[in-house]
């Protein structure tokens, strides 16, 4: 198995809809609701715009296992609008998501290593992400797994939605 990274760009907005509808429709089955909803994020012209915006300003990677499109992550300046920037130059996480099919291929975790190195060879010490961090708390053990360290816990939305910024210094 040989797993290659790829920048993306505009033209890779459906396949990294496709990668977050598997993942929604996985985290449903799942019983994990709270995290990104029970709706495909292709049928969700708020979260397709979310996704355009950020595959246009910002640099979205793709991981490939033997070719095949698996994972994806994207890398901006800084983090969503519902959080504040850091007091230093940043790289941030946003999106990542695979395709469940690809599910404990280690795709998300080059893509998590890459980021890392992108931000490294910037010159950028800082690179942070924000998750869901509810339920049973595996995806905020992830990234620890990954190298990150919490931050900051969060609120989001009238909802409440239940946030972890993590970070990691790579310099």
């Amino acid at each position: 198995m040989t797993i290659t990274i790829r920048a993306g760009g505009p033209d890779d907005v459906p396949l990294i809809l496709g990668m977050l509808d598997s993942s929604v429709e996985w985290l449903v089955s799942q019983g994990r609701t709270r995290q990104w909803g029970t709706d495909p994020w292709s049928k969700d012209p708020k979260a397709v715009a979310i996704v355009e915006r950020y595959a246009t300003q910002g640099t979205p990677y793709i991981a490939e296992v033997d070719g095949a499109p698996a994972a994806t992550l994207t890398l901006t300046d800084a983090p969503g609008s519902y959080l504040e920037p850091a007091d230093e130059p940043e790289r941030y996480i946003h999106l990542l998501a695979s395709d469940r099919r690809f599910k404990g291929r280690g795709a998300g975790a080059a893509l998590l290593a890459h980021a890392a190195r992108v931000t490294r060879e910037a010159g950028i010490s800082l690179l942070r992400v924000d998750c869901y961090a509810g339920d049973d708390g595996k995806l905020v053990a992830y990234y620890e797994r990954n190298g990150f360290i919490r931050t900051e816990p969060f609120r989001h939305g009238a909802d409440e939605w239940p946030g972890q910024v993590l970070a990691r210094r790579v310099l």
